[in-house]
């Protein structure tokens, strides 16, 4: 923790802290405004924190931090001076909350954490915030597996990263087993040890699961493939030509050209990474480019003078941020969570750099520094950052602008008053009824927004199974009840303008019965049908009410509904293939009181099948090694109608 409990607030109590001062008079609690904020002022120290501001219904404006909380919250209560944004926030102000901290540092950190979990409408926000992946070399096993790692490190071993995408730690093991022939079977594989893997007939897997290599040769294969990670390469090709020259000269050609293709490999690599620094051994560089009312942050990645890959940002800001402050709101919102480089590269600074750098350090545990290089290479890497900002604010304005176009023609296409801002697509997958789910998933006007993609189980008895029109009928009932409970003033943008089932005449009429008695009737609903011989390019639309109708063969709106609902299929197909996956996985042995995966294992081994375990006796049962009497009575009881 990093800051102390004390909180300040007007009009609610919080039971997490101490309040600084009492509440306003219920009188005044309606009132919004510098006035509100003038009587909030008044009874706070003068000590750095974090202060909140609410709105009437106690959602939150902004989150901002401070070095003087009272200096600052009463910068807020003058009625002039301040940008449009500003003032409007000002005056949307019914309350405001405080958390003091000891250092200002703490107060910046807390606030990009308080931004993250509650996005304020009024601060710069960073949309996309996926874990970074890693690339993760176990210590627990003889024969450690190299793999791609998201989220935390529990376990025991080594990770090298962060890499900046899926596609760049994708690549990199891709060279990595070329090169040094590391395992990416399963454990079980190995422990097997039967026969090699398809990896090892490829070259690019030395066999252990095969036994074809010991355990202190393997181990040297991961100390050649950590000197390399670790940006110590060039040693390891001196060494790699030294073995080939040992292993020629004993006439072993084969194992020789072996050497040979993975000094080649490396060669290659570093020859595809003709940006790796010179210099710079680690960092992360950091640039932003602003066009169009929009922003863009590029980040490149430096780990062991390598270029470990970039990736872009688009984070949400106002027209009177300054670049500065995107930057540092985005440098403590993306290492909340993550290591930041031993130094930060960054095109702009704010004024108080020193302090996110401390910031920084804190989150890492180390020292971190913060800069913005004049000239020299670390000037040429952040310029090189900047122009990749430049290109994918391009693609993406482009890629936008192409966007609103299509949803201009939608609405037209189906007689909308606006361009829908959000659409719905739903579909169900079963087969035969078994292991139904349904799937929702969204579009937004930068296209599919798929952290708002939902899959529904369908779990009512009432329905046959393979009644289509019943499971979506439930999947939204239970999407519109939670919309209702949780938006009943759609205040919160989402629900959709536009709906779009999959489906006929029949489907459209099972939607419209839901949306009845939800009392919901200002939602365009359309179904989309195969149409004839359910060919693409000859879909039919339902509207509730009129006749249906087809699109142009080729217009635009077309092809972007057929996206949109092959969308919908395939997140459909994948949710009922993962849930039919599980479940084929399981056994009766799941639902037996008291077992467990390690009396489940030592079941299936003794008997070989669950199957064979429900004809097994008593006697038999309470041979198993960690089945006890008690436990074989359960068992036998379980499979012989005396549950």
């Amino acid at each position: 923790m990093f800051w102390t409990s004390r909180v300040a607030g007007i009009g609610e109590s919080n039971p997490l802290s101490e309040q600084l001062n009492e509440p306003l008079e219920s009188d005044a609690s309606a009132l919004t405004g510098p006035e509100v904020i003038k009587a909030f002022c008044t009874k706070l120290d003068d000590c750095p924190g974090v202060y909140r501001m609410l709105a009437a219904d106690s959602s939150v404006l902004y989150v901002g931090k401070a070095r003087s909380l009272k200096k600052r919250v009463a910068s807020y209560t003058k009625y002039g001076g301040h940008t449009n944004r500003i003032a409007r926030m000002i005056q949307a102000t019914a309350s405001m909350e405080v958390i003091t901290t000891e250092t200002e540092p703490e107060a910046l950190l807390l606030e990009s954490n308080l931004i993250k979990q509650l996005k304020p409408r009024y601060n710069v926000l960073l949309r996309d915030d996926k874990s970074f992946p890693y690339i993760f070399i176990s210590d627990e096993h003889d024969f450690p597996r190299i793999e791609k790692h998201r989220g935390a490190k529990t376990r025991k071993g080594r990770y090298y990263g962060p890499f900046a995408s899926a596609g760049a730690v994708n690549r990199t093991l891709n060279t990595l087993q070329k090169i040094f022939l590391l395992r990416t079977c399963s454990d079980r594989e190995v422990e097997a040890g039967d026969r090699p893997c398809l990896n090892y007939h490829m070259k690019r897997c030395a066999g252990p699961c095969g036994g074809k290599i010991s355990k202190e040769d393997y181990a040297k294969l991961v100390n050649d493939a950590d000197d390399f990670l670790r940006g110590r390469s060039t040693d390891g090709q001196v060494r790699l030509a030294e073995q080939m020259a040992d292993a020629s000269d004993s006439l072993e050609f084969e194992r020789a050209a072996i050497l040979r293709d993975r000094i080649r490999a490396l060669t290659q690599i570093q020859g595809h990474q003709g940006i790796n620094p010179r210099v710079t051994a680690e960092a992360d560089v950091v640039s932003l480019h602003r066009e169009g009312g929009q922003a863009c942050v590029q980040v490149f990645f430096f780990r062991n003078h390598q270029n470990w890959g970039n990736r872009a940002y688009f984070p949400r800001v106002a027209v009177d941020n300054e670049d500065g402050e995107i930057l540092s709101a985005f440098l403590g919102q993306i290492y909340t969570n993550r290591d930041p480089a031993r130094m930060e590269l960054i095109s702009n600074a704010k004024e108080d750099a020193d302090l996110l750098a401390e910031a920084l350090s804190n989150v890492a545990a180390r020292r971190v520094v913060v800069a913005v290089p004049q000239r020299g290479e670390k000037r040429e890497l952040v310029e090189h950052a900047a122009q990749n900002a430049r290109e994918a604010m391009s693609r993406k304005l482009a890629e936008t602008a192409t966007h609103a176009k299509l949803l201009s023609e939608l609405a037209e296409a189906f007689k909308l008053d606006v361009s829908p801002k959000r659409s719905e697509v739903y579909d169900n997958s079963h087969i035969q009824g078994a292991h139904a789910v349904g799937a929702m998933i969204v579009s937004g006007p930068e296209g599919y927004e798929k952290s708002q993609y939902r899959k529904f189980n369908i779990k009512s008895d009432n329905i046959t199974p393979g009644d289509d029109f019943g499971m979506m009928k439930e999947v939204l009932a239970r999407r519109f009840q939670r919309l209702i409970k949780e938006d009943p003033d759609r205040s919160q943008g989402m629900w959709p303008d536009l709906v779009l089932i999959d489906g006929g005449a029949g489907q459209v009429s099972a939607s419209m019965e839901i949306m009845g008695e939800l009392g919901i009737d200002d939602i365009a609903l359309v179904g989309v049908a195969k149409g004839t011989d359910r060919d693409a390019g000859k879909e039919e639309f339902y509207p509730p009410k009129g006749r249906p109708f087809a699109l142009p063969f080729r217009s635009p709106a077309l092809y972007f509904v057929q996206r949109l609902r092959d969308e919908a299929h395939r997140f459909a197909i994948g949710t009922h293939r993962a849930k039919r996956a599980k479940a084929m996985s399981t056994t009766p042995l799941d639902e037996i009181p008291g077992i467990g995966p390690g009396r489940k294992r030592a079941l299936l081994t003794h008997f070989g099948s669950a199957k064979a375990v429900s004809r097994a006796g008593l006697s038999d049962l309470q041979a198993v090694d960690g089945i006890s009497a008690n436990m074989a009575d359960t068992i036998y009881a379980f499979f012989h109608g005396e549950r």
